[in-house]
């Protein structure tokens, strides 16, 4: 946890993201664990502890990201990860049922590193949807 960040700036990161995961969209009432802050830029890599560099991830999404900014794609092309900050959702992926379709480089990179679409995490949002605790689109 980033001791430089503080309780009200943690809390202005949740609210802006609606407690829900800026990555994959689960809301942090129905996530196992607490949600936490993500550095878009890792401070490895030059990014400050300002909120205009944080996101609101769930425990899974924070851990897959790590301290990475880019990922290659298919093509061997390094391409950056989607950045809440300057990116739009609905721009990178959409969801298709449980599923979240990349759209665009960005969001198919994303998708891969974050692994948003393996068996455990779609099971859990087709039972969030039925439960109508996830979005449908």
């Amino acid at each position: 946890m980033a001791h430089d960040i503080t309780a009200a700036e943690r809390l202005a990161v949740a609210e802006r993201a609606g407690y829900r995961c800026e990555y994959c969209r689960i809301h942090e009432n129905s996530s196992g664990f607490s949600h936490q802050i993500n550095h878009v830029i890792s401070r490895k890599h030059g990014g400050s502890s300002n909120t205009g560099n944080l996101a609101y991830a769930c425990i899974l999404c924070n851990r897959y990201k790590g301290t990475d900014v880019a990922a290659l794609d298919r093509y061997g092309e390094t391409v950056p990860l989607f950045n809440p900050r300057r990116h739009l959702w609905r721009d990178h992926f959409r969801l298709d049922g449980e599923i979240i379709q990349p759209l665009k480089p960005v969001g198919e990179v994303t998708a891969r590193l974050l692994r948003l679409n393996t068996a455990e995490r779609t099971i859990e949002r087709r039972l969030l949807q039925d439960l109508d605790l996830y979005p449908r689109h």
